[in-house]
């Protein structure tokens, strides 16, 4: 694996684990595809620091269990600010 790849396996992983991040959100902060972040993650991960993959996997899964939640608000807080602009018209 060349070794920009693995530092940024790296780098990533570290990144999810510190901050609690979503796949979507590490993708963008390091500006690559959620498929990229995912792969990165699940297999290149895995071979570089088993033990760190297993770190990133609980954050992963904790926020994937989230996500309906998350949805939600965002769906919430669109409908209240599409609410407050009409009463400002």
């Amino acid at each position: 694996m060349k070794d920009y790849i693995e530092e940024r396996v790296l780098e990533l992983a570290r990144y999810i684990t510190e901050t609690g991040a979503t796949v979507r959100s590490a993708a963008a902060r390091f500006r690559v595809s959620k498929s990229t972040v995912h792969k990165d993650i699940t297999e290149r991960l895995l071979e570089i620091n088993p033990g760190l993959a297993a770190e990133v996997k609980e954050v992963l899964e904790k926020n994937k269990a989230q996500r309906h939640i998350r949805g939600g608000l965002a769906t919430r807080e669109k409908y209240l600010h599409q609410k407050s602009d009409s009463h400002n018209h």
